[in-house]
């Protein structure tokens, strides 16, 4: 692993580690804000916990989880998606700056709303990151290739030496016969 994704990695996901930690011990602070967003989605996946505050906390358990993963280099690359997709509600529900009356407040508001934003496309870079490797999509349509590739070839051989053998056994039946 380079040194940048050894350093980056733990960078990136200390937020969420921490922000995470802070869901799962104390959720009752941001169950209201969450509630416009957590009640339309626990309506449409039964999954999900009925209590709000039960959604925060599995928010949070997820965020801790993947944020070690990504931060220990296991399997970053999923871990950064399973966090990317816990930032876009917890973004919905927390920075609400269309909302706000107050401007200092909208303002504040709209740069933790960009805030998120950006580690988001982060994180989008760090599932995308296949850190030098081929990603296995990539090693699958290769492979495929590949095997096309020696198929044609044995198919070609086979073609080219069946023409010689047969005359050669077409000549031996006469000198037999």
């Amino acid at each position: 692993m380079s040194l940048l994704r050894r350093v980056g990695r733990p960078m990136l996901a200390s937020m969420f580690v921490a922000g995470g930690l802070d869901s799962v011990r104390r959720p009752e602070p941001l169950a209201p804000m969450a509630e416009p967003i957590v009640r339309p989605v626990t309506a449409h996946v039964a999954a999900l916990p009925d209590r709000t505050e039960q959604v925060v906390r599995l928010n949070g358990a997820v965020q801790v989880a993947a944020g070690l993963l990504l931060a220990t280099g296991r399997v970053p690359r999923p871990a950064a998606l399973a966090i990317a997709a816990t930032l876009v509600p917890t973004t919905l529900a927390g920075h609400r700056f269309w909302e706000a009356e107050d401007p200092a407040e909208r303002a504040r508001q709209r740069i933790h709303f960009l805030k998120n934003l950006s580690m988001l496309g982060g994180l989008l870079i760090a599932a995308d990151d296949t850190a030098g490797a081929p990603s296995l999509l990539w090693r699958g349509r290769h492979a495929a290739h590949d095997l096309r590739r020696e198929a044609h070839l044995v198919r070609g051989t086979a073609r080219a030496t069946a023409r010689p053998a047969a005359a050669v056994g077409g000549m031996r039946a006469k000198l037999h016969a």
